[in-house]
């Protein structure tokens, strides 16, 4: 009886020490799933809740996730309010004004350098698109007949579209 006993626990540390293997970082692979471009705006049937538009929009502008507590307060801002539109305007104002963390917004000179790759990226990244022909003409004119025009206030108008609040 004791032999078997043996036997089981040698057969069951030899099985343990197979398994417990540490893993280096050198030898995992880490992935980047592709997100899917929607072909045009007619694509985007659901609208957003207002978490999500708040939890999207600060994602957007800073590159990085906003804790579940501020999605809340920002939530409340827009029932106190009652104005949607109104409430989007005062959270999106605030999230650029914000020193800590500074909104990952291009500036201006990087924008005038390369207006296509600018529109392009500002398409992909709010409207998870690329733009038309007719888009991207209407920003160039844009950019190159104001030059007030601040990559700031594209960003604001694009968060702040009916398209960005579908997905």
């Amino acid at each position: 009886m004791k032999k078997k006993h043996t036997y089981l626990v040698l057969f069951s540390l030899c099985l343990v020490s197979f398994q417990c293997k540490k893993e280096n970082l050198e030898d995992m692979v880490f992935e980047i799933n592709e997100v899917k471009l929607y072909p045009s705006a007619s694509s985007k049937l659901k609208e957003k809740t207002e978490s999500q538009w708040i939890a999207v929009v600060y994602t957007n502008l800073f590159q990085q996730a906003l804790s579940a507590g501020d999605i809340y307060k920002a939530g409340q801002c827009i029932t106190s309010i009652g104005d949607k539109e109104l409430a989007r305007e005062v959270i999106i104002s605030n999230f650029m004004n914000s020193t800590s963390p500074l909104p990952a917004i291009p500036t201006d000179t990087d924008m005038r350098a390369d207006i296509d790759k600018f529109i392009n990226d500002t398409y992909e990244r709010f409207l998870i698109r690329r733009p038309t022909e007719g888009e991207k003409q209407y920003f160039r004119n844009e950019i190159n007949n104001n030059p007030t025009r601040s990559a700031e206030i594209i960003y604001f108008s694009f968060a702040l579209s009916n398209e960005y609040l579908f997905y």
